[in-house]
């Protein structure tokens, strides 16, 4: 385990990307850890060995919501977890952290698609842990609050986390900033936000209309908030060569702290 805490970023595009992996990341602490999202299928197990995070590691995952660039590879997670129980080879229990819509998708999903030896792991070995908004627990050496990020579309959690050292991480999930979330974001450590695309591409990508921000919508909610870092996520991926640039320089005109805009398996030390 690493000294002091990390964001290990597994993906960080939306869910039509193909040059990228979905945005999906793992948050390693002195501790222990928590994976939050987990893509679009199976390629999360590449996207893991790529970024040097054993399966084993994994106890602890957080699914913000039902889309299927969020919860399919949870699926695959369960897939691969659960005969590892059986054999002795990962730890009891595989605990997922999700909104009761997500429990549901993840146990109509597995009855569906697995052997039953496999689902009957559910709510044994694999726990699906509901939480409900403001709820705070201790997972490994973190406290982590939930909570709804006041979505106008699927229901969505994000989460606070006060790590080891005391910094504060906050996820505001893959939608615009709402006011709701304002206590568990405002002046935080480390604000996790989605930049869809650029401002000055919205014609293309219509972020807006599919209920998503901008790179310079996101430096303005950091500035608002008083941040001290602020790390984008969840872009399109026409620009990768020159993403982090364009982003940064773009949330740069409104926010004056640190700006992070990560490449697929880049390690973030916090």
């Amino acid at each position: 385990m690493p000294s002091s805490s990390q964001l290990i970023m597994l993906g960080t595009g939306n869910a039509m990307c193909t040059r990228c992996y979905n945005t999906c990341f793992y948050l390693r602490t002195p501790g222990g850890g928590l994976m939050v999202d987990a893509g679009g299928g199976n390629g999360i197990f590449r996207q893991l060995y790529k970024a040097h995070v054993t399966v084993e590691e994994v106890r602890n995952l957080f699914v913000t919501h039902v889309h299927t660039d969020h919860i399919l590879g949870v699926v695959w997670m369960v897939r691969k977890i659960s005969p590892m129980i059986h054999k002795g080879r990962h730890t009891a229990p595989f605990t997922i952290y999700c909104n009761a819509e997500v429990a549901d998708a993840v146990r109509t999903i597995c009855r569906l698609t697995m052997p039953r030896k496999i689902c009957s792991a559910l709510d044994d070995t694999i726990i699906l842990r509901e939480v409900t908004d403001g709820e705070t627990l201790t997972i490994d050496d973190m406290e982590v609050t939930f909570f709804d990020i006041g979505t106008i579309k699927t229901k969505q959690f994000g989460f606070s986390a006060i790590l080891p050292d005391g910094q504060r991480v906050t996820c505001l999930g893959d939608e615009p900033y709402n006011p709701v979330a304002e206590q568990y974001a405002r002046e935080a450590d480390w604000l996790l936000c989605e930049a869809f695309c650029l401002y000055g591409d919205r014609a293309q990508f219509n972020p807006y209309e599919k209920n998503h921000s901008t790179a310079l919508d996101a430096g303005q909610t950091a500035q608002q908030l008083g941040v001290k870092n602020l790390l984008l996520y969840h872009t399109e991926d026409t620009h990768l060569a020159t993403r982090h640039q364009a982003y940064a320089t773009e949330a740069a005109s409104h926010f004056t702290g640190r700006i992070v805009v990560p490449d697929d398996l880049e390690t973030i030390d916090l």
